[in-house]
């Protein structure tokens, strides 16, 4: 019995972590007052990024950094579109979400000789060492260092949103621009630093993927985590920790559907790997009409508009 729970535990914390820096980066846009539906392109590219810096130095480490760069540099693309040039916020983010996984397999080609998957790489480490805990049920809970770095991140999200003075501006120019323009704050300059880190954290999410689940990059890696991901900040009302907590239910559901495959429940396996997709779905019927976003989320700031 431990030894399902742990495993279960395990899992679902493993499917979780990539979700997390992913909703987390859709909680800092948004409360900015930024939608950012190209989350999926952002972690399509740092899931990229991270196995091609991992491969190319051998040090994982590397390539997760990379993996946050890079996905910072695609929300370049869309904090130009979006802040600068007050382009429609949902159509510059459906852009990125068509060009992501696009020039990731541009660029997979070009790395690996026509291949749109990567060699297998050097991943993160595991906090649970095999050595320590072999031959005993804790064997069972697989927890890389990814999952501990996605729980602080949000602990540090949530302080800095709700505990600093520069998170007091962040959400004055999600909710009101226009008054926290009268008090002095740069509410462009704070919409593109806060998309900038919006794309950083997902692109760590994409590479969470690649460096701690499947140690290569494919065409499916991300899978529509993003999407999954921008639900969660949904149903956790555009909050860090609500998010992360809706992050751990979709997380579950992805480890119920590896725990209850293989034969092991009388489901096609086909109904079962719908699962975490459909209760996505359901959360968005059911949260998304109760769930009251930042009001000035989504609208761009003209200067001198009430």
């Amino acid at each position: 019995m431990l030894n399902n729970i742990l495993l279960l535990v395990s899992i679902t914390l493993m499917y979780s972590t990539p979700l997390v820096f992913g909703a987390l980066g859709g909680v800092v846009s948004e409360r900015s007052g930024v939608v950012n539906i190209g989350i999926e392109g952002m972690m399509t590219i740092g899931a990229l990024a991270g196995v091609a810096g991992s491969y190319y130095t051998g040090n994982p480490w590397f390539g997760f950094l990379m993996a946050g760069v890079a996905g910072a540099a695609f929300a370049l693309l869309h904090a130009i579109a979006a802040v600068t040039f007050k382009a429609d916020q949902n159509v510059s983010g459906i852009a990125l979400n068509l060009l992501g996984p696009g020039l990731a397999l541009f660029l997979a080609r070009l790395m690996w000789d026509g291949g749109t998957q990567s060699p297998s790489v050097a991943t993160l480490p595991n906090i649970f060492g095999d050595r320590a805990f072999a031959g005993t049920p804790w064997a069972n809970l697989n927890v890389d260092v990814t999952v501990i770095m996605g729980l602080v991140a949000t602990v540090i999200v949530w302080f800095i949103l709700y505990k600093t003075k520069w998170g007091l501006r962040v959400r004055a120019v999600g909710e009101h621009p226009a008054a926290a323009d009268t008090l002095g704050i740069n509410v462009d300059r704070t919409r593109f630093i806060c998309v900038v880190i919006s794309g950083f954290l997902a692109g760590l999410g994409g590479s969470c993927v690649t460096l701690a689940i499947i140690s290569q990059f494919n065409q499916t890696a991300v899978a529509g985590r993003g999407f999954i991901a921008l639900a969660a900040v949904i149903f956790g009302k555009w909050t860090p920790h609500g998010a992360y907590g809706a992050c751990l239910i979709f997380g579950m559901a992805n480890a119920l559907v590896v725990l209850l495959g293989g034969g092991v429940v009388p489901i096609p396996s086909q109904i079962l790997a719908m699962l975490p997709y459909v209760l996505t779905l359901v959360v968005l019927v059911l949260f998304v009409g109760k769930s009251v976003a930042p009001k000035a989320d989504g609208v761009p700031y003209e200067k001198g508009t009430r």
